[in-house]
């Protein structure tokens, strides 16, 4: 019976399938006209609105099913007088039905159905007359022609959208729980049951498929889901037939066959690394595509792929070799299309998987990798534990319920450079064997990231998953320092230390220099301030001696960063801060210089200007400007605001008298000096002290000095603090709805478990140093900032360089720090405050919105930024009130480079660089294609090779392109076409909420010194902190082997016809300019332009 009902089916099938002009047709409502009885006026709701429902619709519906059933089973007679007799009944019940409905109507008015109710009706009448074939056969109708299906999920539409179904093919398609609905009912109405227990069954199988947390799930654990809660449900019956169908399409299936063989012009002989050798047939490399392609819309068929993947493999190659080739070669498939990057992150997966896992794509399923991950979660510990690469208390959780939540099907998100970022840089590596072999796949590093930051707390597996699932969706990444050493012996998880040197030589070569070293060893960026140590030709009382000035220890402290790099990963980083009236500033500016005496250049050093509000003031008003010695005024670097100017103008009274040393200059002309270098070398960067100071939450108890490496931190030092931050970042583009708007429930839940995990790095920190160590547990500052900006706005349709874009940076970043200020109020009550918190801003009932108006008070001029909010911070207020703040200092926004790239998403708050560069990391040089430019393109239908070889000639840029469309060239506008209004306008909006401070990049297309000043005094008037680098262009372009000058001049007829038989791209002046500036920062003579 069960064979009957699969052949049937079958048949059935077909025949709903066959076009309906190729099908007999009926007039079945004319068999209406003899059999008068009451119909309801009732209103039918489509796509379009509301019409008129006629009950000849019902019978032409039930005729239609009842064809395809009477054509499935090859009967000749079908508009026989007992068809027809069926149809009018079942249209009788139908009708009856909806005269019940009209009659509950509260107003008696026409009842409204929809398409899908109206369905259920006709198929309960179908069933109530025994035609449970008939039933059967509409619903298969009904799931062919595309409709929704005969029944409504509403419950958990939202929730689904989350979760994606793989079918058998590889194919990737929406979650659609009807799909679900309509095998079920055919499983009943095969039977001679009642079909409704469908849609219930349906919505349990949803909710269990959500519950798994995973983005992607197999079609066959869909289906063993479903047996199961058909006998949950105490359908055994309807449960075994449902078996028995899987069982029979299954062995179709296997009957059907699929042929693997790769044609191929000989067998390749492959070299093992013992020597040996080995036919390679390529069924692997068929597979790895099959996997690689899952979900994609790829603009080349899976055999062009292989082609491609293919070239130059010859025989007697090398495994490693091939496997080289193969990866190689799908990387330089990316720039064909957007997705090319997805697809070569899965081949390099697939390769990970083997060196770790043991999985093998030839011989294992797909299906498998849970299995694998679940198993292999235990073994790693215990060899990372062994070879004190991991911490042993990790062994002490709870492993099998950790390994359950593991979810490899999330790796399909990744595209190459963050699979290649992860491999090269961040997974666990076995070093003890003869070849270094990876113990972490993406998804054990990300568990084992998790598990170092929760171990600690009472049974914490619960918290470490949710950390896991924040990760493994995108929608928070912990900085480097933490995935780097997070579950390890020494967990140095924190990011950035600020420190500052006191003008002693004890305080210079152990605070400056020594402390350092520790802090750089263990991953640690580093800024401090120099300004207390005294200017050259200062008196030292000790040795009745001149000094040298703080030059020679800057360039020690740039050799000491040199010298210890950053756990053996990445070069030491440091930034030396000076206060513009220190007497060394002049010769500060010119440390990045490649010209003048090599002993006082600091090349791999990073410098920063502290300046004061007062210098912008006699700037902006051609005023003199006045440097000092420091240790004749050794009081002024702890003032700032209107303490700052007092006593400022009180040491220039003295220095007018003799009484200590003075230098007066035009501040204009210092200023004038610190663009021109700024613009030279990219240093030293610009960050207003005055912004900081008045608008921090902690100035009861010190003051900032200086801030970070990446300028985005700003927390006190002193003689016994170095101040640390422990930083993450939420993925924005992560947390918008499909309409753009941002989803506040899901951005909420991401913020509250981030700020624990923050708050936790403190505890479980490893700290180099002391001084480190009692600022962290005294003050436990965070830094949780956002990366994603561009992708989100790519999402939402708006051009970065927009009054939208303006507005989108203002809500978001209000949304972001209500719920991260609420996260921390919310620690408070748990764990108690931080323990300097009396006093606070915090305690004072100021909000940094609220510090705005401080600032104006204190420099006398109103800053430009709006004041006004969306939310309603009364709730975040009264909770600060009750319970206190966790954490000191909140949020900060860093520059996300790597992370970002890891988590496929645009660094932090910038513009994009080009639609179309080479990026280059320590993992060396990766084609970055924008994904959603081409998607774009394709809608327009103009995305083909042509378009990517043009693409690909202007470097990335649109506007030399012809046939694009405006709207395309405005919203994918890049860095430089950006006007610096709309950056600084932005940032300034996002500053009003953050307590600390935030990297931000400007940018410069053409060298122009009035551009570049108005540029930063705009930013000071907005009440920016800090700055982080000139962007300036460099004359540097993407290879074009692959691109030919006549398939540019073919689609680009306006170009000169020289410009096309030129072989070398040529430069404007400004482009050649701006590319030896670039020179001079990379340390190097340019060749691009020669």
């Amino acid at each position: 019976m069960r064979n009957k009902i699969f052949e049937e089916d079958k048949l059935l099938t077909k025949a709903v399938e066959t076009p309906s002009e190729n099908k007999p047709r009926f007039n079945w409502a004319e068999a209406l006209d003899d059999n008068r009885f009451e119909v309801p006026k009732v209103r039918i709701t489509d796509g379009a609105g509301d019409r008129d429902f006629h009950i000849a619709e019902v019978a032409d519906v039930i005729g239609e099913a009842l064809t395809d059933l009477m054509i499935s089973r090859e009967e000749n007679e079908i508009y026989t007088p007992k068809n027809r007799e069926l149809v009018v009944e079942s249209a009788r019940i139908v009708a009856d039905r909806l005269v019940e409905r009209m009659a509950e109507e509260d107003e008696g008015g026409a009842p409204r159905l929809s398409f899908d109710e109206l369905y259920r009706l006709i198929e309960k009448a179908l069933v109530e007359n025994d035609a449970y074939d008939v039933a059967k056969s509409l619903v298969i109708s009904r799931s062919s022609d595309g409709s929704s299906g005969p029944g409504s999920i509403h419950a958990v539409g939202t929730e689904a959208a989350q979760i994606r179904l793989i079918r058998r093919s590889g194919q990737v398609v929406p979650w659609n729980s009807a799909k679900i609905e309509v095998a079920v009912r055919k499983a009943f109405l095969s039977l001679r049951l009642d079909s409704e227990p469908a849609v219930d069954i349906a919505l349990r199988v949803t909710q269990r498929a959500l519950s798994t947390g995973q983005a992607f799930i197999n079609i066959e654990d869909v289906q063993d889901i479903v047996q199961e809660e058909l006998m949950r449900k105490g359908f055994f019956k309807v449960a075994e037939s449902y078996i028995l169908y899987r069982a029979r399409r299954r062995i179709e299936r296997e009957l059907g066959g699929s042929n693997e063989e790769v044609k191929q012009d000989s067998m390749i002989v492959v070299q093992k690394q013992d020597g040996s050798t080995y036919f390679w047939d390529g069924i692997d490399l068929k597979k790895r595509i099959s996997f690689a392609t899952i979900g994609l819309d790829l603009c080349l068929t899976s055999e062009q792929i292989e082609e491609a993947l293919r070239r130059s493999v010859f025989s007697e190659i090398s495994e490693e070799d091939l496997r080289k080739t193969i990866i190689l070669n799908s990387k330089t498939l990316i720039e064909r299309d957007g997705d090319f990057a997805k697809f070569a992150a899965r081949i390099l997966l697939t390769f990970v998987y083997e060196e770790v896992l043991g999985w093998n794509i030839a011989r294992n399923s797909i299906d498998e990798l849970k299995t694998f991950h679940v198993e292999g979660l235990k073994s790693y510990l215990k060899r990372g534990v062994e070879i004190k690469r991991l911490d042993s208390k990790l062994l002490k959780l709870d492993i099998t319920k950790i390994a359950d939540a593991l979810d490899p099907s999330a790796d399909l998100d990744f595209d190459y450079l963050g699979i290649q970022t992860l491999y090269d840089r961040y997974l666990v590596v076995d070093k003890t064997g003869e070849k270094p072999k990876r113990l972490e796949t993406p998804q054990l590093f990300w568990m084992r990231v998790a598990m170092g930051v929760f171990a600690h707390e009472d049974n914490p597996e619960d918290q470490i998953i949710s950390l896991y699932n924040l990760y493994k969706s995108r929608r928070f990444c912990s900085s480097t320092p933490t995935l780097f050493n997070s579950g390890t012996p020494h967990s140095q998880l924190s990011s950035c230390y600020l420190y500052k040197v006191d003008d002693t030589i004890e305080s210079i070569m152990y605070r400056g220099i020594a402390e350092n070293a520790f802090l750089s060893k263990w991953a640690g960026g580093l800024g401090g301030s120099w300004t207390s140590v005294r200017g050259t030709g200062s008196h030292i009382a000790g040795t009745n001696g001149e000094s040298q000035g703080v030059i020679p220890f800057l360039k020690m402290h740039n050799d000491q960063l040199c010298a210890v790099n950053q756990g053996g990963k990445r070069k030491g980083s440091g930034c030396a801060y000076l206060e513009s009236w220190h007497c060394d500033i002049l010769e500060f500016l010119e440390l990045r210089k490649n010209t003048g005496d090599d002993r006082r250049r600091t090349h791999d050093m990073n410098t920063a200007n502290w300046i004061p509000d007062l210098f912008m003031k006699r700037m902006e008003s051609r005023e003199n400007w006045t440097l000092f010695r420091s240790n004749e005024v050794s009081d002024l670097h702890d003032l700032y605001g209107q303490e700052f100017e007092s006593k400022y103008v009180h040491y220039e009274a003295k220095a007018e008298k003799g009484e200590i040393w003075g230098q007066s200059i035009p501040a204009i002309d210092l200023w004038k000096q610190m663009l021109k270098v700024l613009f030279e070398t990219g240093h030293p960067w610009i960050t207003f002290k005055d912004t900081c100071n008045i608008r921090s939450p902690q100035d009861h108890v010190g003051v900032i000095h200086s801030s970070n490496l990446c300028t985005e931190i700003t927390l006190n030092t002193g003689a016994d603090e170095t101040a640390v931050c422990n930083l993450g970042s939420v993925v924005l583009d992560s947390h918008l709805k499909a309409d753009g708007s941002l989803d506040h429930e899901k951005l909420r839940d991401t913020i509250q478990i981030a700020v624990r995990a923050l708050d936790n790095v403190i505890d479980v920190n490893f700290y180099p140093t002391d001084a480190a160590k009692t600022s962290n547990s005294r003050h436990r500052p965070i830094g949780l900032g956002v990366m994603g900006l561009q992708n989100a706005l790519f999402t939402k349709n708006i051009p970065f360089s927009s009054e939208e874009a303006v507005e989108f940076n203002d809500e978001f970043m209000e949304a972001i720090c209500y719920y991260a200020y609420e996260a921390s109020s919310d620690l408070a009550n748990e764990r108690g405050t931080y323990s300097s918190y009396r006093g606070s801003k915090w305690d004072r009932g100021l909000l940094p919105q609220d510090t705005i108006s401080l600032l104006e008070k204190e420099r006398g001029e109103s800053v430009d930024v709006p004041k006004t909010s969306k939310m309603d911070w009364s709730i975040v207020r009264d909770k600060i009130a009750k319970h206190g703040m966790r954490n000191s200092n909140v949020i900060a926004i860093a520059p996300t480079a790597t992370i970002s790239n890891i988590m496929g998403s645009s660094p932090c708050i910038e513009p994009t660089y080009k639609n179309l560069f080479v990026k280059s990391n320590l993992s060396g040089d990766f084609l970055v294609l924008n994904r959603y430019l081409v998607n774009d393109l394709k809608s327009e239908g103009l995305w083909n090779r042509e378009m990517s070889d043009q693409l690909k000639y202007f470097d990335g840029e649109l506007g030399p392109i012809q046939g694009i469309p405006d709207w395309i060239k405005k919203k994918y506008s890049t860095a430089f076409d950006v006007s610096y209004e709309y950056v600084i306008a932005a940032a300034a909006r996002r500053q009003k909420w953050i307590d600390q401070s935030q990297s931000v990049n400007l940018f410069l297309g053409s060298p122009n010194l009035k551009t570049l000043s108005h540029m930063y005094r705009d930013a000071w008037r907005k009440g920016l902190k800090t700055t982080y680098y000139l962007r300036t262009l460099g004359a540097s372009n993407i290879e074009k082997a692959t691109v030919t000058m006549k398939q540019v001049e073919k689609s680009q007829p306006g170009l000169p016809v020289d410009a096309s038989e030129a072989s070398p791209q040529q430069f404007t002046e400004d482009e050649k300019k701006a590319c030896s500036i670039q020179a001079m920062l990379n340390g190097e003579e340019c060749e691009t332009c020669q």
